[in-house]
């Protein structure tokens, strides 16, 4: 019998350095063939362009799933993806999914379970990241709500992600001092789930015998994995919505990523990531923003041919000023939701 190809779930909020893990992965894979499965909350595929700009990972190799989120829609999108790879030829060695930033990691569990794929993959380890700057800020307590909240979705959903890991990092420890870091390890360490890792990263930089070899099979562990989930039978996003704005070429990366610092600030922003045209470049400008953490590089030659075009997805709470968003940057207006 074929032996079965394990599957690693990425999971972590907004921001967390997902991406980032997937590209160390691919930059130092040793020669293993890694298959993704990349969803994002919003209409643009932008981690996948972020993937694929390091330039060791093929197209045919990453199955993208935009405008949603896959642990809502598993029967409809999320297993046909894993269909496709494990039909590639040749075969995957190992799965990657990358989760959006507030989907659920149990109900992708227990889809490994299904009778159409168990007999062919094997959850090797749920691996939740988290940005150590935004915990040790807070974001994430029970009690940081909005006036007239009552509750918080940003802890609901960090909570479940963290319940259902078997490797959780710490990642961006470089923005803490030791002494805080230290505080928020031994803080966050009783909260894990019985035999579940604890590790620090900087740039999402993990050894891969590591994040691939955690051999946790956690399709069979499912009842030590608690979800908010379990009781309310469904699960959505009514809290969270997105948007894309077009952007218009830039004479500097700082005419964009000045105001984009002020637009966060003003409208409570989550998350904004996108691509940007820098005047005279050959180069495509990233750009990442989590919080009040605005970060650019250039991270690939436009392609011969590309239409050199800006687009920046933005991420908040529902109730975005969508229009005051857009006019700050700059950009001509926003495009169709994607809630």
């Amino acid at each position: 019998m074929t032996a079965r190809i394990p599957a690693t779930i990425v999971t972590g909020f907004l921001g967390a350095g997902k991406t980032s893990l997937l590209r160390h992965l691919v930059r130092n894979a040793g020669g293993r063939r890694l298959a993704f499965v990349i969803n994002e909350f919003g209409e643009l595929g932008i981690d996948r362009e972020l993937l694929l700009g390091c330039a060791d990972c093929a197209p045919g190799d990453v199955v993208e799933l935009a405008n949603g989120c896959i642990c809502c829609a598993v029967a409809d999108d999320f297993l046909p993806a894993i269909e496709k790879l494990l039909a590639a030829e040749p075969r995957p060695d190992h799965i990657i999914v990358e989760t959006s930033g507030l989907a659920l990691p149990k109900p992708l569990i227990k889809a490994f379970a299904w009778p159409t794929i168990r007999s062919r993959v094997t959850v090797d380890g749920v691996i939740a990241m988290i940005d150590a700057g935004r915990l040790a800020a807070g974001d994430f307590a029970a009690d940081r709500v909005r006036a007239g909240d009552h509750d918080n979705p940003l802890e609901e959903v960090f909570s479940d992600q963290l319940a259902a890991a078997d490797l959780v990092v710490l990642n961006k420890t470089d923005l803490l001092s030791e002494v805080a870091f230290a505080i928020l390890r031994d803080t966050l360490r009783p909260k894990l789930r019985r035999g579940a890792k604890l590790l620090s990263a900087r740039d999402g930089a993990l050894p891969v015998a590591v994040a691939l070899g955690l051999g946790a099979a956690a399709e069979d562990d499912l009842a030590s994995r608690p979800s908010h989930a379990d009781a309310l039978g469904e699960h959505d996003h009514d809290d969270f919505e997105s948007f894309a704005i077009d952007l218009p070429a830039l004479a500097r990366p700082d005419d964009l990523l000045r105001p984009l610092a002020e637009a966060i600030a003003a409208h409570e922003v989550l998350r904004a990531k996108g691509f940007a045209e820098v005047a005279g470049k050959p180069l495509r400008l990233a750009i990442q923003a989590v919080g009040a953490r605005v970060e650019s590089y250039f991270d690939r030659p436009w392609h011969a041919g590309e239409a050199r075009r800006g687009r920046l997805v933005v991420i908040g709470r529902k109730g975005l000023d969508r229009g005051a968003i857009a006019a700050a940057l700059g950009a001509p207006g926003a495009a169709a939701a994607a809630d």
